[in-house]
């Protein structure tokens, strides 16, 4: 089984570090071969389509169109896809785009001009911080995690533009995760095999010998 970690590789990133660590930690208590490879954003084209699964990596990548090209792939072809911190991100970015054919899409950070700033910055930084999310028990998020409040690590200033969830939600991409006052830290597709963002960094929480349930249920989908 092969795994795509999409984004450019920094070694000095925390999060991206985590991200491949807590992928050998799944795999190993599962028993599961799997070999994971970095698909750097410039160079999406002649490798997003030899993967059982995609993580969608933090971190601003050098294209992002690349990142949303990978996206929408998986996202078309029912391939398992997880998004945590920027993938989150980027996730709803695509999702916009491509499904409710929003024009000139933005992210306030990387391009605060663009017309529609679908992700922007949150009234209070979240960077350092571990925050609890409320999860929706009708999501398989809440399967995952079999409880309805988890405490989770985050490193990110950016998220989700309140103006667009009703937009998104009818179109059937769903908030299944909050923080205390109702602001979105969790996406998915239910009517996809495996489609789920998080604006936290679950990758953080993994260890050799307690592996984050998340990354052992993207695992499990991506190796059926």
């Amino acid at each position: 089984m092969k795994i795509g970690i999409v984004g450019d590789f920094n070694p000095a990133y925390p999060s991206q570090q985590a991200a491949q660590e807590a992928l050998v930690h799944s795999s190993e208590r599962a028993g599961i071969s799997a070999r994971m490879d970095w698909i750097p954003s410039t160079g999406v084209k002649d490798r997003m389509y030899d993967y059982n699964g995609y993580w969608i990596a933090p971190g601003v990548p050098k294209s992002l169109d690349g990142v949303l090209q990978v996206i929408q792939y998986a996202r078309q072809n029912q391939v398992p896809v997880l998004g945590t911190c920027g993938g989150f991100q980027y996730m709803v970015m695509e999702f916009a785009r491509n499904v409710l054919q929003i024009e000139d899409i933005g992210h306030e950070e990387q391009n605060p001009a663009a017309r529609n700033l679908i992700i922007s910055r949150l009234s209070c930084s979240l960077a350092g911080q571990d925050v609890k999310v409320i999860i929706m028990k009708t999501s398989r998020v809440y399967d995952i995690y079999q409880t309805e409040e988890v405490t989770e690590p985050f490193r990110c200033s950016f998220g989700l533009n309140a103006a667009y969830i009703t937009e998104l939600e009818n179109a059937g991409l769903l908030i299944t995760g909050s923080d205390s006052s109702g602001e979105p830290r969790v996406i998915e597709m239910p009517e996809h095999p495996f489609y789920i963002g998080t604006l936290f960094v679950p990758q953080l929480r993994s260890t050799p010998v307690s592996p984050h349930c998340l990354v052992d249920a993207f695992l499990e989908h991506a190796s059926r």
